[in-house]
C-alpha cells in the first residue's frame, strides 16, 4: 500500500525559509513541533504533487485527517502527530485548518483579490504560528500579530515561487485584480523573465506584503518565552530580508532566496537584537518608525 509519506517531495524542515524546531527552541517542545511539521509537509507535498490526480489528492488528505482523529493507523505521520498531541493534551485544531488549506490548493487555482489571498493564508499559514504559541503556553492575545507574520511569510513564498507554481501546477496566487491593474496576465509567469507589467505587479504585491509583515512587529512584546522570542526574531529577520529582495528583483530570473552567508548574518543580528531588547525592555521598532 502506498502511504502519504511515500509521496513526500524530499523537502525537510531544513529547506524552509524560516527555522523549524531549531536549537533555540526548548528541547521538550521539539518532538511535537517536528511531528507537526512532518504531518503538514506530507499533506502539502500531496497537494502539490505534479502528477497525482485531484481526487486522489483529496482522498489522501481525508485519510490523513481521519487517522489524525484516531480512525486507523496506516499513515505514520498522522499516527505520530496524534500521539504527540495526546501526550500534551492538545487538540488537533491547527493541523485541521492546514488540511483545509491543502484542499483549497487542490481545488482553487486563482485568487481574485488580496482579501481572497488573506483568507487562504488564514488556513495555510496562520495556524502554524498559533500552534507554536499554543505549544509554548502563550496568550491568545498574541495571535493577531502572529497571523500577520505568518501570512507575510506565506505571501513571500508565493512571490518567490510564482513562476514555478504556474508552470508546474497551473496555480496562481497573484490576485487577478492586481495583475489587471498593471496590464499583466498569468501567461507572463511562464516566461523566463518578468515583463515590465508583471514586474510592476510583483513589486506592488511585495510592498504590500512588507506592510503586512510590519503589522506583526510587536509580537515579541507579548511573548513570554525568551527562546521562542529569539526564534520569532530570526523568522522576522529572514522574512524582512526576503521581502526586500522581492521589492527589487525579478523572481522569474533572479535569486530571491537567502544564501547561507545571508542566513548566518541575519541570525546573528536577530539574536543579538532580541537579546538586547529584552534586557532593556524595549518594544520592537516598526520598519516605518525605523525609517526603512
Amino acid at each position: 500500500m502506498t502511504t502519504a509519506s511515500d509521496l513526500r517531495s524530499g523537502k525537510t524542515h531544513r529547506d524552509e525559509n524560516f527555522p523549524v524546531a531549531s536549537w533555540i527552541i526548548r528541547p521538550e517542545h521539539r518532538p511535537l513541533i517536528l511531528a507537526f511539521y512532518n504531518f503538514v509537509r506530507t499533506a502539502d507535498d500531496i497537494a502539490d504533487h505534479p502528477s497525482l490526480a485531484a481526487n486522489e489528492k483529496l482522498r489522501l488528505l481525508d485519510l490523513l485527517e481521519a487517522e489524525l482523529a484516531g480512525q486507523g493507523d496506516t499513515q505514520d505521520v498522522a499516527v505520530a502527530l496524534r500521539r504527540a498531541f495526546a501526550a500534551r493534551a492538545m487538540p488537533p485544531r491547527h493541523a485541521l485548518d492546514l488540511l483545509a488549506a491543502f484542499r483549497m490548493d487542490v481545488t482553487k487555482l486563482r485568487y481574485e483579490n488580496w482579501d481572497e489571498l488573506i483568507h487562504y493564508c488564514r488556513y495555510s499559514a496562520m495556524p502554524v504560528g498559533r500552534f507554536l504559541l499554543d505549544v509554548h503556553g502563550e496568550s491568545i492575545a498574541t495571535w493577531p500579530a502572529s497571523d500577520a507574520i505568518c501570512a507575510g511569510l506565506q505571501i513571500n513564498n508565493h512571490l518567490q515561487d510564482c513562476g514555478k507554481d504556474y508552470k508546474a501546477l497551473n496555480r496562481v496566487y497573484l490576485p487577478r485584480d492586481t495583475l489587471a491593474e498593471f496590464g499583466a496576465t498569468v501567461e507572463m509567469l511562464g516566461e523566463p523573465k518578468a515583463s515590465a507589467p508583471l514586474l510592476a505587479c510583483l513589486h506592488k504585491l511585495a510592498a504590500r506584503n512588507a506592510a503586512l509583515l510590519d503589522e506583526g512587529r510587536d509580537l515579541n512584546s507579548g511573548v513570554k518565552d525568551f527562546r521562542l522570542g529569539l526564534e520569532i526574531a530570526l523568522i522576522q529577520a529572514f522574512a524582512d530580508r526576503i521581502v526586500r529582495m522581492l521589492r527589487e528583483r525579478d523572481p522569474l530570473s533572479e535569486r530571491v532566496h537567502l544564501s547561507p552567508l545571508e542566513l548566518l548574518g541575519c541570525s546573528i543580528s536577530a539574536v543579538a537584537g532580541e537579546t538586547g531588547r529584552r534586557m532593556v525592555g524595549r518594544h520592537p521598532a516598526s520598519k516605518s518608525a525605523a525609517g526603512a
